[in-house]
């Protein structure tokens, strides 16, 4: 199978790094023009050249916009008024005890996690509906299934995209638009990296043995006993993406190693 998608042009949220730039660098590997997102001008721009570095060829450009308020999604929908392909990556994280969140921390997470699909996904979808091919993708995660009590509210938010996600799929029905879910588990993003990294010069040891010991003590059901890579979770996203994955809609598709045992 050789996935083409020179003829498409995709958005991806929160690019300029760590899954979103490995989604981004993979779609722009498959032909797809490519739009990186990020919050300033400094980030994209380098995000944009990573994309360069990875394809020669790749039809690459940047806006930057904070997708987490509704002024700037209106600004990166204007600067972008039609996508093919949408992936709703951007996404926050922070472990906190339950009784330590504020209502301010809880409207952040819903905004950034949440909204920004929501807001571009109503702004995308009419036009994917109009010519009859399309593809949304909210990158979840396997805690929007084992909600972490170490940060509740985001646990919350990935479980309400899988919701949103399975919704926007069912106003699909009968056309050539699909909408769909990725859920990774741990994954070695850069963010992850300098975590294992200081974790491991705290413990003496090296960021490779961080990541097992961590993987054996935090996550013992995984099958694949590791951290995927960013670019193993890209190729499931690409996939979802692509016209060869025609009948797969409403899914939540799993790139977590094996840590969720629930069947379906």
């Amino acid at each position: 199978m050789k996935i083409d998608l020179t003829d498409k042009t995709a958005l991806v949220t929160g690019s300029t790094a760590g899954i979103g730039l490995a989604i981004a660098k993979s779609l722009a590997q498959a032909g797809a023009k490519v739009v990186i997102n990020g919050r300033s001008q400094e980030t994209v721009d380098k995000g944009v050249a990573a994309v360069h570095e990875a394809c020669n060829a790749a039809a690459v450009s940047g806006v930057a916009a904070d997708v987490a308020t509704a002024q700037g999604c209106a600004a990166l929908m204007k600067a972008v008024p039609s996508v093919d392909i949408l992936i709703n990556n951007a996404g926050i994280f922070e472990p906190k005890p339950f009784f330590d969140i504020p209502d301010a921390d809880w409207t952040r997470f819903f905004e950034t996690n949440v909204m920004s699909g929501v807001r571009l996904s109503r702004a995308y979808l009419p036009g994917m509906l109009e010519r009859n091919w399309g593809r949304i993708i909210f990158i979840s995660s396997e805690l929007a299934v084992n909600i972490p009590v170490e940060m509740i509210h985001y646990g919350f938010t990935k479980t309400a995209q899988l919701s949103i996600a399975q919704g926007l799929a069912q106003l699909t029905a009968g056309t050539n638009v699909t909408v769909n879910s990725v859920l990774p588990g741990p994954t070695r993003s850069e963010g992850v990296e300098e975590f294992l990294k200081s974790m491991a010069t705290a413990a003496g040891k090296t960021p490779d043995e961080m990541a097992a010991t961590f993987v054996k003590e935090h996550r013992p059901a995984s099958l694949i006993q590791r951290f995927a890579s960013v670019e193993e979770v890209a190729n499931m996203v690409v996939y979802a993406a692509s016209k060869e994955a025609s009948a797969t809609n409403g899914a939540a598709l799993r790139v977590e190693g094996g840590i969720l045992r629930t069947i379906g």
